[in-house]
This record gives structure tokens, sequence and C-alpha cells, in this order.
């Protein structure tokens, strides 16, 4: 029997327009299960209950009162969650740490003024780790996220919550970001298609520095649809913003049921961190993707690593220094969690010259990349080089370990922060012990649609809606 979270969020829009669908029925549908599941996977850090109820309230009487019902927002009364890093005006705001739990938004970010004028229905802020920091989300603030595929496993990070939330029926889509693979991780984690755009795409502002261009925003979806129907909501460049991302031709949506034609795709799972080894079950997936591919017709072929671990440390400098933007008060650093301290640490130490220096010596490298790199139209990856880890692998050890893991867990997404490209995780395998295993595709600046209308010729060919954890019935 279908169950109104099978519903795609695309389908779900369709059906409140028509009036098959109630915006109150879906809020209250999704309400119901965050009260009996959530504790089980860690999604929501808070939950906007009466705030979703009341716009869902409205959304109907719209529905009713709409001369042309077809001509509403895209996502009029379609729930969905934002993630705790954004800043919702009126809704508590942690950036995942104990040193705001007693935050409350006075503001909106740019993204969610976009989901909002798309008629979305916020159901609340989705767990994230301490500003964002780790390829995990555990903290103070909340359980772990975990992923509903395996709950002794981690849903991933930093979009962990965003991303549980979805695997386990508890929103049809959500927001995240992504400042070192915090969209694709947490969607290979929780077997779920993720789009991290190019540079300039989405406003990270007003609350937000763009900085050094390394996050972004972005779509976690079941379907490839409604990723990129979500990452059309969310796109567009505000007042401030220090990038632009080149145009792109029509809507996302539409890319997604475009035949992508023949393509060239470069693959690589050469690992760009020291000491890092990609575990069996992502070689079976990349070489499974890679196989499919060419049985699709595309020409696969094998890239020369262009990012080697000598460009780590400069990362490093980066990421460390970030750390250091969020303010914190002297007398409330000891809330803050020991690697969070610890990267703080060493961005203080950073003086100015090191870090343009890092800075300069990664877009050195940059420009001998891209004339190998924009020789395909998609490069394909392992996401991960492990399974999902278990709770609690990365985040009960000493700092510089936590780090360590987290580098040789996930390296491959990080390089497409630096260079600003956009990439996907697509969820295509699982192993013998049913957890899923992603594969990533990156683009050319400006790529999201050939990426889209590849994903979705990888969907229609090896379906993955189907598959869904055991939690989904519950």
């Amino acid at each position: 029997m279908t169950q109104t979270h099978d519903l795609s969020a695309t389908r779900m829009a369709a059906a409140v327009r028509t009036g098959e669908v109630s915006p109150v029925e879906l809020a209250d549908h999704y309400l119901a299960r965050i009260e009996r599941l959530n504790e089980q996977v860690g999604a929501y850090v808070t939950v906007t209950a009466e705030r979703a109820r009341d716009e869902a309230r409205q959304a109907e009487k719209a529905v009713r009162e709409a001369a042309d019902p077809a001509e509403l927002p895209p996502l009029h009364g379609v729930p969905v969650p934002v993630k705790d890093l954004n800043m919702v005006d009126g809704v508590r705001f942690t950036i995942g740490s104990g040193v705001y739990a007693g935050l409350t938004g006075f503001a909106d970010d740019n993204v969610v003024t976009l989901l909002r004028r798309a008629g979305s229905v916020l159901l609340g802020k989705t767990a994230a780790p301490e500003f964002g920091l780790p390829c995990y989300t555990e903290g103070d603030v909340g359980p772990p996220a975990r992923t509903p595929w395996d709950l002794s496993r981690s849903a991933g990070g930093s979009s962990g919550g965003a991303a549980a939330a979805v695997a386990a029926g508890l929103a049809p889509v959500a927001q995240g970001s992504d400042g070192g693979g915090s969209i694709r991780i947490p969607s290979s984690a929780c077997g779920l298609f993720g789009i991290k755009p190019t540079r300039g795409r989405i406003s990270q502002g007003p609350i937000i520095p763009d900085l050094f261009g390394l996050s972004t925003n972005g779509p976690i979806a079941r379907t490839v649809g409604d990723a990129a129907l979500l990452l059309d909501v969310m796109a567009g460049r505000m007042p401030g913003d220090l990038y632009a991302a080149p145009p792109v031709e029509g809507t996302f949506a539409s890319h997604a049921g475009r035949p992508p034609g023949r393509l060239r795709i470069g693959r690589s799972r050469e690992p760009a961190v020291a000491g890092a080894v990609v575990h069996p079950d992502c070689v079976a997936a990349y070489d499974a993707a890679s196989e499919l591919l060419a049985e699709l017709g595309h020409e696969v072929v094998d890239m020369p690593p262009v990012f080697g671990p000598d460009l780590v440390p400069h990362f490093e400098t980066l990421w460390a220094v970030m750390a250091t933007i969020t303010p914190v008060a002297g007398d409330s650093e000891h809330l803050l969690q020991p690697l969070t301290r610890w990267l703080r640490a060493r961005g203080e130490a950073t003086s100015a010259p090191q870090l343009f220096q890092a800075h300069a010596a990664l877009q050195g490298a940059l420009r001998a990349a891209f004339p190998v790199m924009d020789e395909f139209d998609a490069i394909l990856h392992p996401t991960l080089a492990e399974p999902p880890a278990p709770v609690g692998y990365f985040h009960d050890q000493e700092p510089a370990e936590n780090f360590e893991r987290q580098k040789r867990f996930t390296p491959f997404c990080a390089m497409y922060n630096i260079s600003g490209q956009p990439a996907v995780n697509v969820p295509l395998h699982w192993n013998d012990d049913g957890l899923p295993i992603g594969i990533m595709l990156a683009g050319r600046l400006g790529g999201e649609g050939t990426l889209i209308s590849l994903s979705a010729q990888l969907e229609e060919a090896r379906p993955w809606i189907g598959r869904t954890p055991a939690i989904w019935t519950a």
C-alpha cells in the first residue's frame, strides 16, 4: 500500500495543486512520523510543529482561493526542513553547538527566503555537527544522526540530519550545505541523490560569508527530479555575493527529463589523501558504475590524478581558519567540542601570510588541473573510501586522530569544493550488508544540467527509488 511519504516531492506538489493531497495532511503525516521515529535516527534538532501546521493551513487556503492552482509556487504546501547551520527568523538556531543552544534566529538566510517564496512548509531544523566542521553528525545538541539503513552507523555530515530525515521518510526533500563534501557524504551514507552546485549558484547570505568559496547550499532528495526541482528553487545570486555561477540553459528540472547524449567521462579512484585506502565495496560501486556508463554508450576513460596529497595541508589551513569565524565568547569555549577547539587553535595560530600562501597554492594547482578536467563532460570517483562508519568511529577519538580518520574516509569530495565545480552523489550500489555505497560525478563549472541529465539516465537504467530501509514502513 502506498504511503504518503512514498510520493516524490514533485508528485506531492502536483497533488497539492489539484487538491488530491492537502498540505495539512502532509504536515500532519510528517510530524507524526517525526514524533515516532526522530529519536532513532537523530534527524531533527528542532521541530517547528505549530509553525508547520499554520503554514500548511495557509497553503491549503491558498489552493482553495486560487483562480488557477497551476500558478501556485513550485513547492506549494510541500514540507522542506532547513539545516541547523542556516538561520530561520524566530526559530532556534544552534549551529550544532552547545554554545548556541539558546539562540533564536533573527533573520532568514537567503536560501530560506527562497524556500518560503516557493511555498514550502517548514517542518523544523535538521541536525548538524558543531559549526559544520566534521563529516559526521554527533555532538551535545541532540542524538547522533544515523543512517536509517543501519542505526548503529552514522548518517555522515555535516548535512547528516537532512539526509537521515529524507532516507527515513521524515521529509520528502531537504536543504543541505557542502563545504568539503557535506551533502555528498551523507547522501552516500543514506542512499540518496545529492547535489553540490557550482560555486555561486546559491547565495550564502546574508549571514554566512562566502570567503574562500568552499561552501554552498544544495538539495538532498530521493530522486534526481526532486533534487533538480529543489535546486531551481534555491538557485539565485543576491546582492553582496562574492561569486556568480555561469548561467544554465532552461531549468534544472528540465534537464532531469533530457537525454545527456554521448559523453566523455573520465574516472579515477586514486585518493588525494595519503594513507587512504578505498574499501572493496567502494571499488565495486565505482567499477559497476563505470560498466553501466559504458553500457549506456558513454566513453569512459581513466583520468590522470590532478589533485595529490601535497594539496591537503593547504586545504587544512583554510578549514582551520574557517573554524575560527563563528564567534565564541571566552567564557563559553569550554562548551565547544574537542575537535572544534583543536581546529580553532590551529586556525588562530595561522598567520595571514600562511593563509594567503595556502590559498595561492590551491589556485595554482587549479590552473594546472582545469585544462585536464575540462577535457571531460563528467568525472567519476567513489564518493567515499569506506562504507558508512559506526557511530563514534570519529567522534570518540582524540582530535588529531579524529581528523585523520575523516580525511581517509572522504578523500575525494573536497577537491570539488576547492575548484568550485558541481558534483553529485548517485546511489547506485548497496553492499552485501545492505549499506548504500554512492558514486560521485563531477562536472564542468556551470555543468549541473549535464550532471542532472546523466544522473537521471542512470536512475532510469538502475532505479533506486524502490529501495527503502526497514524504518520506512514503520
